[in-house]
């Protein structure tokens, strides 16, 4: 009878050895996952210090956009010339307008504040001057210090505004027109639309405005 206690007293303090083994295998592991997780979000904050500028009316403001498959789209466009397109007012707190082309969306329901820079359905750039809830992809925030600037800026409540984007503070101007032929170069429209078989006009191309004669 005692060998026989003996012998389960052994096997008990050997299970105990086992457990404790176990639960500081996964503590071990756990602190891996965490440091792992850590420099993932270091990463992630890095990534999302690309900006992007809107002008209105010859005024400009920076925007740091966020880190999605939408704005690397729209960072990817802008690389091949600037963008504009037209904004108009909506439900007194927001200037909204169709890009012209599509961007991949991650919609979720979200409480918007002055400054966001949403898109909405897909295809259209919203600029918050005040705050609403819906369903969006978010882009990022425009930098502005007072609620009155951002309203001057965006000239709330003044109805449709030109809006261009870029990844310059210094947007191409209409003086650095060239007046050229259909030669090489990728053509866009001035909303940013491909254009295959340009005609007489004017078209972004390498970044600049030209003029086809």
């Amino acid at each position: 009878m005692i060998k026989r206690e003996r012998r389960k007293h052994d096997c008990f303090a050997e299970s105990e050895k086992f457990r404790m083994k176990f639960k500081h295998i996964l503590l071990l592991l756990a602190a891996l996952l965490l440091t792992c997780c850590s420099k993932d979000s270091d990463v992630t904050a890095q990534t999302m210090t690309q900006k992007l500028y809107i002008t209105i009316d010859g005024k400009t403001l920076p925007v740091v956009l966020v880190d999605n498959a939408a704005t690397q789209t729209l960072v990817a466009a802008l690389r091949e010339g600037d963008i504009t397109y037209e904004a108009h007012d909506y439900g007194g707190f927001e200037k909204v307008g169709a890009l012209g082309h599509a961007l991949p969306t991650s919609d979720k329901q979200t409480t918007t504040q002055a400054g966001d820079v949403i898109l909405y359905n897909g295809n259209q750039i919203v600029l918050f001057y005040g705050s609403n809830s819906w369903s969006y992809t978010r882009l990022g925030s425009m930098e502005y210090s007072t609620q009155a600037d951002l309203e001057s800026f965006l000239k709330a409540g003044q109805g449709n505004v030109s809006v261009t984007l870029s990844l310059s503070s210094e947007t191409t101007s209409i003086s650095n027109i060239q007046n050229t032929s259909h030669d090489k170069g990728v053509f866009y429209s001035l909303n940013g639309q491909q254009v295959k078989s340009p005609s007489k006009g004017i078209y972004v191309r390498n970044g600049k405005k030209v003029l086809l004669l």
